[in-house]
């Protein structure tokens, strides 16, 4: 299918401008003004603008089912007494159930990738591919140090593995949940089978303070210095959270080429005493891309809000409303979730993965538009969406997608039996 979009403004990172763009099966194919007259769909970008899809770069998308259902707890509190319990129940149909929901509150606040971390990654992977959205999807263990409880879930590892190159527009990846619940072993097998499958890695790192003074205590040793010794720390591997860092630790992760994800919503809500220090990550070049975490603990998905909070929590923290500009945060959102994942995405130029969203310009609060990248950052909400593509496909158009009352319907039912049992 080719589409043509025509007379819309035009705002990545790097551009401005108006004209058109050509998108001919997957790809973005012309920039500017397009005379090609073969096209299957026309969009009149009139009163609206074309940016690169966001990135979502650390989710549990199923986890919307939990939305608002254990708020205002401490994070190992929330997890041991509320959230670990609740997961125990769940059925790879309940999974479905939440991943179709969070995908579709995704879509329609403009991400058209996420990078999700959670269990049952087939059914993931077939609400994924039904509604249309990429998505790099980790296969989740816990081993809490057992070694037989290990040896099963490296099982079920490879075979999600093999599973997930069946499906369409989908990133296989190893999800070793963080250093409190996995062995060093269990992080060893990781790196073993990302290389073995070229899969990526997804992991939580330095989310809590305790967590790094526990880990310290037990293995002698900072995580990070351990995670190095044993190879962890390599391009296939996206750290989320990554807020209690040193100097010298968030140094030896941009030399190792790793990517990190920023949850500020989830982190502030959560309470985790630290802020991303932002700085001396741009200091020494590291990748830091931008997520929502969960819906149990944001308590949405939307890109958009995350991009203010992102900048906010950076100069409330530090002081300095100089800090983390909106040019930086878009990258976030964009172009740096795409290195982190290996996709050709994240900017609006030929070749480009056709990955796109349109929004509407006649929002009040986008008015009266001095500066378009500003204005999404600080003021746009995931409402002012208007069209998706991903994939040269068209998702959502208009604020619609399709079957959306049924999705919504199916994931509170589900969300209901599973409190109810």
């Amino acid at each position: 299918m080719s589409i043509l979009i025509k007379n819309i403004k035009i705002v990545d990172v790097n551009k401005n401008v108006q004209g058109d763009v050509y998108i001919e099966e997957n790809k973005i194919v012309e920039v500017g003004e397009v005379k090609n007259s073969k096209h299957d769909v026309v969009i009149d970008g009139k009163n609206k603008a074309l940016i690169p899809g966001l990135i979502n770069m650390h989710t549990h998308a199923a986890m919307v089912l939990f939305r608002s259902y254990a708020d205002d707890m401490p994070l190992m509190e929330w997890l041991k007494n509320k959230i670990w319990p609740l997961e125990e129940k769940l059925k790879a149909k309940d999974i479905y159930y939440g991943t179709k929901l969070a995908c579709l509150e995704m879509i329609k606040s403009g991400t058209t990738t996420f990078n999700d971390m959670y269990f049952e990654v087939e059914a993931i992977a077939k609400a994924v591919e039904e509604i249309g959205i990429r998505a790099c999807i980790s296969s989740a263990f816990i081993d809490f140090f057992d070694a037989n409880v290990l040896k099963e879930r490296l099982k079920r590892i490879e075979h999600d593995l093999r599973k997930l190159k069946e499906f369409k527009n989908v990133i296989p990846a190893i999800g070793p949940h963080a250093p409190y619940t996995v062995s060093i072993d269990g992080l060893k097998a990781s790196i073993e089978l990302a290389n073995k499958y070229d899969a990526l890695i997804h992991f939580h790192l330095a989310e809590t303070e305790e967590e790094i003074r526990k880990f310290k205590g037990k293995h002698g040793k900072g995580v990070v210095e351990l995670l190095n010794e044993i190879g962890f720390l390599n391009p296939r591997l996206t750290a989320a959270h990554s807020v209690w860092l040193n100097e010298e630790e968030i140094k030896l992760m941009a030399e190792k080429n790793v990517n990190v994800v920023h949850c500020p919503t989830s982190n502030m809500k959560l309470c985790v005493g630290n802020a991303l220090n932002y700085a001396l990550m741009k200091k020494h070049g590291l990748n830091v891309c931008l997520g929502t975490d969960s819906a149990a603990s944001n308590n949405n998905l939307d890109m958009f809000e995350e991009m203010k909070f992102a900048a906010l929590l950076q100069k409330y923290h530090y002081n300095d409303p100089t800090v983390l500009n909106s040019k930086e945060i878009f990258e976030m959102a964009t172009i740096n979730g795409a290195k982190a994942l290996g996709i050709k995405a994240g900017l609006i130029n030929p070749d480009y993965l056709a990955d796109l969203v349109i929004i509407d310009l006649r929002k009040p609060y986008l008015k009266p538009g001095h500066d378009l990248i500003s204005d999404i950052v600080y003021s746009a909400k995931g409402d002012c969406v208007d069209t998706v593509i991903v994939d040269g496909k068209i998702v959502m158009e208009n604020g619609e997608v399709e079957d959306e009352g049924k999705i919504m319907e199916d994931a509170k039912k589900a969300a209901m039996n599973l409190i109810a049992k």
